[in-house]
C-alpha cells in the first residue's frame, strides 16, 4: 500500500483514457493495456478526485453526497486510489501544503 495523504492531488497520467457510459466508467492505460471498470459510485469518486484540488476536497464533497460514515468513505477512497495506482491509471501529485 502506498503512502497517501489527503492533501495530495490525483490526476490521470498521459495515455489514460476514460469512457463514461450510463454513470459508470472504464479506464484504459494505453501504455500497459490495463483497464479498470468503475460502477456509478466509483465513477463519481474518480470524477471528484481528478477534478478537485486535493483528495481532501473530494472526500468532503463525497461525504455530503453519500450516506456513509467518514471512516468507511476514507477506507473506500484509499482502497480505490491504491488499486488505480497499481494499474497505472492515476498519479499522485505532490502534497499541496
Amino acid at each position: 500500500m502506498m503512502e497517501i495523504t489527503f492533501s495530495q492531488r490525483i490526476a490521470a497520467p498521459d495515455g489514460v483514457l476514460i469512457q463514461m457510459l450510463d454513470g459508470e466508467a472504464v479506464l484504459l492505460n494505453l501504455d500497459t493495456e490495463s483497464y479498470f471498470g468503475l460502477d456509478e459510485v466509483g465513477a463519481r469518486m474518480w470524477t471528484l478526485l481528478t477534478e478537485s484540488d486535493s483528495i481532501q476536497t473530494a472526500y468532503e464533497a463525497l461525504l455530503k453526497e453519500y450516506d456513509v460514515t467518514p471512516e468507511q468513505l476514507r477506507a473506500d477512497l484509499i482502497g480505490l486510489i491504491d488499486r488505480l495506482a497499481e494499474q497505472g491509471l492515476i498519479k499522485l501529485d505532490a502534497t499541496m501544503e
